[in-house]
């Protein structure tokens, strides 16, 4: 019996699952995907393609069992009363909390985890509904709060710890050799072989009950694990390693990529006579050229400035020049000019991209002229000149906003400015981390593809509980009427449309979390990052075997430092940014938490409506 008079609730309650889906992939899969851009092995638009692929995989395959815990596990079903819609009403509030907390951070560029957001949003709503008697506050099997805010301490330390080994094992199997080249290329199947097999393990072992794999005995989850992760690693080392190896080792500059296919046939391909040092890319943060010339210089300056050393142009150049003044005038001048400098150069880099992107025949190009030459008008928005105006300019703010991110210098933003505290303490920083050769980190750029794409199938398989818990909560009690009802399997189209969600807000603004991660926290290359995605990876899934939600963004940040700490000296990593990150974790509990009981408070005892 469908509840016609709740109609209102399930449609309020789905807007929020889609915006809290929304916010997690531009806050939570942005912060798994900076590491692979900060390392340049992957552009940002090649990150939308495969964190888009990857999302969707792991939330339908794996998903279904953290969005159980979340809709189960906290507020026990028998509290309330098979009232179906307070019930409705609880997990509805609990997404409004959680996504409007999360995405205020996301605008402001303040890196939270939607996990603890919607946990600490369902309990407060749990404490206003039914009492705080009722929330399961301990382990509860594995399910209960006192479980999840575990994570909270152990994600980051777990993912640092398989991080810190996964990085020390590559330092010592191939940065500490006199010719470290050949190593990374001939030992470059293993990581194939361990990221497939933890990715064909997470799916066979427990995946999704809809696949019935979990009930397959342990023979034929050994065979089909070890039989996938064996195939990738016996194609890696007859296709990739010829590939590498011709490119890398024998300096073959006429290799392309596309000849990849050719296999064993590139082994003994002859280099060309001139071959004297491998054309590969440089992976170096800071570099002294540009080798793109003064377009890419002002595309650097995208909504954000120049990074360090990346051009002669500091924060002093852009700066006002001063009036005449006395000499204590003067100082006392130049020191509000330089308070007020970051965001002077930060507007002048907007506007120079903007003014860039604006000669483009691409959509971008056209979207930005339209705004340009379509200015809204005096008066009110209903007066008729500025509605035909808006009818010329929406569909041009819907272009810029779903392709502004793909023109965004992330790299350039997360070195820090030149002449500012930031880009000082970023030099610092960078000069405490050891840069390996070119050729060395070009090998481990593309075993970092597809760690980053088990980064991104464990976020899918974890991440997209968070949504999809409640909201099947609310179409069950809607659908059925009745509140028992949430207890059954996540339809696998909830998961589906939910993961799609996810990945827009990847598209579309996770430039904005990228640009404050990476290269913030410590020097990033493809064999650190790789080492980071990996130890990440190895800790969402372990958490999601056991329905434990646990925060993405707390293990990729985990890993980040305790690769950084493999430098062999704590000043390797930008302490500022980790207790900024620290104190916006801890600051989320109890923000969530009591926005979501008030919420649920102000509506539980306003006149029934129901």
């Amino acid at each position: 019996m469908v509840l016609h008079q709740y109609d209102y609730i399930f449609a309020i309650g789905t807007l929020f699952a889609m915006l809290d889906a929304y916010n997690n992939g531009a806050n939570d899969v942005a912060n798994a995907w900076a590491t692979s851009v900060s390392s340049r092995s992957v552009t940002y638009r090649q990150a939308m393609v495969f964190g888009t692929v990857f999302e969707m995989l792991g939330a339908i395959c794996v998903g279904a069992r953290t969005a159980d815990t979340i809709k189960n596990g906290i507020i026990p079903n028998s509290a309330f009363r098979d009232n179906a819609g307070v019930q409705m009403l609880a997990f509805t509030c609990a997404l409004a909390a959680a996504s409007s907390w999360v995405m205020w951070c996301t605008r402001h560029s303040a890196h939270v985890s939607s996990t603890y957001s919607l946990v600490s949003a369902v309990a407060g709503v749990g404490v206003a509904t039914v009492g705080a008697s009722q929330v399961q506050w301990g382990w509860n099997n594995g399910k209960g709060l006192g479980a999840i805010f575990a994570g909270l301490v152990m994600a980051p330390t777990i993912s640092g710890c398989f991080g810190s080994i996964i990085f020390t094992l590559i330092k010592v199997i191939v940065h500490m050799r006199k010719n470290p080249v050949p190593w990374a290329v001939y030992s470059s199947p293993f990581w194939f072989l361990l990221a497939s097999t933890l990715c064909t393990l997470s799916i066979v072992y427990k995946g999704s009950p809809n696949l019935g794999l979990n009930k397959k005995p342990s023979w034929y989850i050994a065979a089909v694990t070890m039989g996938c992760g064996g195939g990738v690693c016996l194609l890696s080392a007859l296709f990739f390693v010829p590939y590498l190896r011709a490119r890398v080792i024998k300096k073959d500059y006429t290799v392309r990529w596309y000849m990849f296919f050719l296999g064993p046939l590139l082994w003994n391909r002859p280099a060309p006579e001139d071959a004297e040092t491998a054309h590969i890319p440089n992976y170096a943060v800071v570099q002294d050229d540009d080798d793109e010339g003064n377009e890419k210089k002002n595309a650097a300056l995208g909504g954000s400035p120049k990074s360090v050393a990346e051009s002669n142009l500091t924060a002093n150049d852009l700066q006002m020049p001063e009036p005449a003044h006395s000499d204590g005038e003067k100082e006392l001048v130049s020191n509000e000019a330089k308070q007020l400098s970051y965001k002077e150069i930060a507007a002048q880099g907007d506007r120079r991209l903007r003014e860039k992107l604006i000669k483009k025949r691409a959509p971008i190009g056209w979207a930005l002229r339209t705004l340009r030459d379509n200015p809204m008008g005096p008066g009110q928005i209903y007066e008729l000149h500025n509605i035909k105006m808006l009818a010329k300019r929406i569909p041009a703010m819907i272009v810029c906003g779903l392709l502004y991110g793909f023109h965004y210098d992330i790299h350039a933003a997360q070195t820090g400015i030149a002449g500012t505290p930031d880009g000082q303490r970023m030099q610092r920083v960078y000069a405490h981390a050891k840069k390996y050769p070119n050729e060395v980190e070009h090998t481990y750029s593309f075993i970092q593809v597809l760690t980053a794409c088990t980064a991104s199938f464990a976020h899918g398989a974890n991440d997209i509980g968070n949504s999809v818990g409640p909201w099947a909560v609310i179409y069950s009690a809607w659908k059925t009427g009745n509140a028992a009802a949430s207890k059954a399997p996540v339809p696998v189209w909830q998961l589906a449309v939910l993961a799609a969600m996810i990945s827009v807000g990847l598209i579309t603004y996770g430039f904005n979390i990228m640009k404050v991660m990476g290269n913030k926290i410590t020097y990033h290359s493809p064999s650190r990052g790789c080492s980071m995605e990996m130890g990440a990876a190895l800790t969402v899934l372990i958490f999601s075997q056991y329905s434990l939600p646990v925060s993405t963004s707390m293990c990729i940040t985990g890993a980040t430092v305790g690769v950084g700490l493999c430098n062999g000296t704590w000043r390797a990593v930008n302490w500022q940014r980790v207790t900024l990150l620290l104190i916006s974790w801890f600051a989320t509990i109890p923000v969530a938490g009591t926005l979501g009981g008030c919420l649920m408070g102000l509506f539980i005892n306003a006149p029934h409506f129901f």
